[in-house]
């Protein structure tokens, strides 16, 4: 009875290391080195992802995006994201003890690890599948630029109900290619992001609610910070109301 149970023990803890194996395996991240994730379909909880060799019809290149809209989502959404390797650890143990305390996950996630989960995964709030996330996060920063993973990012992310990537959100907020945003029109698509359903009111009452405003400023601050803005390029943009505002 003994040695069944140590056989047992034995098996579980194998079976828990041949697990991460298994998520590592699970896709071939490769395929977004020439190929282009295509939606197929659009659910609640956000879009699924087929790989495809042609570019959707909605896709714009990096370089293609203006450098003040592209730096107003990446500073509000992960500051480090040039710096670090795929995972902030420190915010990933902050998410697994309010996971072990409250029992769901907030934010902590860098863009590549958005990234991931918007092409390869659920979204889900559960261990495993954060679990899963940071792996295959791993293998996607040894197998892609950063450049790349930031293209694929904003052009797979969700801006607001069934708007998704950059360029359908620039033309629908705006009326604008997104190399032609300003600084205070990307820092008002980097507000949407964490929750971009919720958020979208301020568009559809044409009007800034109190946190919106507040997060655009602090974004646009942000921008100044890193050396984005001038000082006085920063003033006047929280001056300009966006076009659709309501004044």
């Amino acid at each position: 009875m003994k040695t069944f149970f140590l056989g047992l023990i034995l098996f579980f803890l194998l079976s828990l290391g041949l697990i991460p194996v298994g998520m590592y395996f699970s896709h071939d991240v490769r395929v977004l080195k020439t190929d282009y994730p295509h939606i197929i379909k659009k659910e609640k909880d956000g879009p699924e992802f087929e790989i495809k060799s042609g570019i959707p019809n909605n896709w714009v290149k990096l370089e293609h995006i203006s450098k003040l809209g592209k730096w107003a989502i990446v500073i509000s959404e992960d500051w480090g994201f040039y710096q670090h390797e795929g995972v902030d650890l420190n915010q990933v143990k902050i998410a697994l003890t309010e996971m072990w305390e409250d029992q769901k996950f907030r934010g902590a996630s860098t863009i590549s690890q958005q990234m991931v989960k918007n092409v390869f995964l659920s979204s889900d709030r559960t261990l495993w599948r954060k679990l899963h996330e940071v792996i295959l996060t791993k293998k996607v920063e040894n197998e892609l630029s950063k450049e790349r993973i930031l293209e694929i990012y904003l052009n797979c992310i969700e801006f607001g109900p069934g708007i998704y990537g950059i360029k359908e959100a620039s033309y629908h907020y705006f009326q604008k290619h997104p190399g032609l945003l300003s600084a205070k029109e990307g820092a008002f698509l980097a507000m949407l992001l964490p929750s971009p359903k919720r958020y979208y009111v301020s568009f559809k009452k044409k009007e800034l609610t109190p946190f919106a405003q507040e997060r655009i400023n602090t974004i646009l601050t942000k921008l100044r910070m890193a050396r984005v803005l001038t000082m006085e390029e920063l003033e006047a943009e929280k001056e300009i109301p966006l076009s659709w505002e309501t004044i």
